[in-house]
């Protein structure tokens, strides 16, 4: 497989890598050399990656890990998804844009409370727009455990939002 050709299958799904790592180790410094080191990785095994069916769940799949393993190096706790998931809109007055962010904010402080598992999940599907398949390769789980596991975190999430309303 040519380089240019390896570079033009992965780089469309380059900034999901980075999204994905940040989420992980909260850091956009330590997600970008996650990312540059995926790349690298890519670049190493260009034989194999021709092989691979499903190249995106497979450099998803080792984010998910070489950002795990560099959380667990620095024992950092999960960080919210504030610095880079913005909703900006010019036309709305200041009430509306602030009564939006604070609903933005809350929803992301009920998902950074769920358990590590259940968060990555919703972060892989509602975020990234993940097949289960895809997050079933990315997470190591089976297509059923990524639906129960989503199942779950949906049904955590709107019991949070409707405590938090009462």
């Amino acid at each position: 497989m040519q380089d240019k050709e390896i570079m033009n299958l992965i780089l469309p799904f380059k900034d999901k890598l980075y999204r994905f790592a940040y989420r992980i180790v909260g850091n956009s410094f330590e997600a970008e050399d996650i990312v540059q080191e995926i790349l690298i990785k890519v670049w190493k095994k260009k034989e194999q990656f021709s092989q691979i069916e499903n190249k995106e769940a497979w450099c998803m799949t080792m984010t998910r890990n070489l950002a795990i393993d560099k959380k667990r190096a620095k024992k950092m706790k999960t960080s919210s998804i504030e610095n880079f998931h913005h909703i900006k809109d010019q036309s709305d007055t200041p009430a509306i844009s602030m009564e939006r962010k604070e609903t933005v904010n809350r929803v992301r402080e009920m998902i950074n409370s769920l358990p590590e598992k259940q968060a990555s999940v919703i972060h892989l599907r509602d975020i990234e727009g993940l097949s289960y398949k895809e997050i079933g390769v990315a997470m190591g789980l089976s297509l059923d455990q990524v639906k129960v596991v989503l199942h779950r975190a949906r049904k955590a999430l709107k019991l949070k939002f409707i405590n938090k309303k009462q």
